[in-house]
């Protein structure tokens, strides 16, 4: 679409009957727009964006002399004697990503190697906003509308569709490395779970699951370990998703906690045989809530929380016969915990950091409730498209968690090393870490 340009005009006001003229005075960003325009006529985006790459490699050079000067303490051509040996050596070429397209820029450099440019730091090459707006705003689940507008707002003109997706195109080699990275050999905590979101094919609108996975390696990190897709969630994919993180690097797991998949335990140990695999508590407080009227949930699961909160395994188990007594009547809901206990009682097997940690999934349904805020808006038309923003997702989760470790971490791991099981891989792998 075609850009007009009018002239500034002026105000006009009247005053005791005397009409005059007041002309505002354009600013130094104005008189340059004009005189961009002037020189290059441009009529569309595309047009301005030429334009701008001619203005942006000079600015940048101009820029980056200066930083130079103010390095050496004297300018270009100065003759005279100088305070410093250090002398230009010439220009390193180097391609600059920008909002206007690749801009090529000379950066100057001295014979000592001593400058460190600063509007253009070494090894930088992206020095776009517009590209890092956009992906921001796509990470957080904006509609392309939605973005398009926002940038017209702040930036006076519009983005395509095809455009905003050529920006966030530019994660999918990015995306690509990631999913096929090395992983560590040893994950102490993995919590599995599924999200679905809603796919267009040809057939309409269906939920597909994305099966997401995250793990705390020996330093308590939290790292996504990878995203997989299928028609829903089910043991046989499941056994392929943990079939390929062992083909990725990863050879033994201490604990796997995840929600009650048919045949998922079964499947988990035998391709991570020393694995001990833990029901989610709080899913079994759900299930188990399905039979239970809603007058008589707070006292259900307080009586509950007496039970998987105890302070060993004998009183667990004292807790569970009065439990089982007390909601005879609510024969569904007890058949949940029977069928379940072990979960409960192997939770005693450990100390009790150790138990806060592994008996539930909050970990990961945290991570999923931090994609549904950018899946809500709508369906998505690809595998490629759902990764895309789920990835862009992911990096801000990794910002967040920079530089923390899980609560408590070091009485986690003396827990876990008085562990006679778990003691050996954390010994086994603790050396190569």
């Amino acid at each position: 679409s075609s850009l007009d340009y009018a002239p500034l005009s002026g105000m006009s006001n009247t005053c005791g009957g005397n009409e005059f003229m007041s002309k505002k005075q354009p600013t130094r960003g104005e008189s340059l727009a004009k005189a961009i325009i002037s020189e290059y006529k441009p009529k569309t985006v595309e047009d301005m964006q030429n334009a701008l790459k001619d203005v942006f490699g000079p600015m940048f050079e101009a820029m980056l002399n200066g930083e130079m000067e103010n390095h050496l303490g004297y300018e270009a051509n100065e003759r005279g004697e100088k305070e410093t040996a250090n002398r230009r050596n010439g220009y390193t070429q180097k391609t600059l990503k920008t909002s206007a397209g690749e801009v090529p820029v000379h950066v100057p450099r001295d014979r000592d190697g001593s400058f460190e440019p600063q509007v253009v730091q070494k090894r930088q090459k992206d020095v776009s906003s517009i590209e890092g707006k956009v992906l921001a705003m796509y990470a957080r689940g904006m509609s392309q509308r939605d973005i398009s507008s926002t940038i017209d707002d702040i930036y006076g003109f519009k983005l395509s569709a095809g455009q905003i997706s050529n920006i966030t195109d530019c994660v999918l080699d990015e995306l690509t490395e990631w999913q096929n990275r090395p992983l560590k050999a040893f994950y102490p905590f993995v919590f599995v779970d599924c999200i679905y979101v809603s796919m267009r094919t040809e057939q309409g609108v269906s939920d597909q699951a994305v099966y997401v996975i995250l793990g705390y390696d020996l330093k308590g990190k939290k790292d996504i370990l990878g995203l997989w897709m299928g028609d829903t969630e089910s043991k046989h994919r499941w056994m392929q998703v943990f079939d390929e993180i062992k083909s990725r690097g990863v050879q033994d797991i201490g604990f796997i906690s995840m929600d009650g998949v048919s045949g998922l335990e079964d499947g988990a140990k035998s391709i991570f045989k020393n694995v001990v695999v833990q029901r989610c508590i709080v899913h079994l407080v759900r299930n188990s809530l399905k039979y239970v009227p809603s007058k008589d949930y707070k006292a259900f699961t307080a009586q509950l929380k007496k039970i998987y909160g105890a302070v060993n395994l004998k009183a667990a188990q004292a807790e569970f016969e009065r439990f089982c007594d007390t909601w005879s009547k609510y024969p569904g809901a007890i058949r949940v915990w029977k069928d379940n206990f072990r979960h409960v009682e192997q939770l005693f097997n450990y100390g009790s950091d150790v138990r806060r940690v592994m008996y539930t999934t909050n970990a990961i349904e945290s991570v999923n409730s931090s994609f549904r805020k950018v899946t809500k808006k709508g369906s998505f038309s690809s595998e490629t498209a759902v990764f895309k923003v789920f990835y862009l997702r992911i990096k801000e989760l990794y910002q967040k968690w920079q530089g923390r470790s899980i609560r408590n971490w070091a009485m986690v791991m003396n827990q876990l090393i008085i562990d006679e099981r778990v003691g050996a891989m954390v010994q086994k792998y603790q050396a190569s870490f």
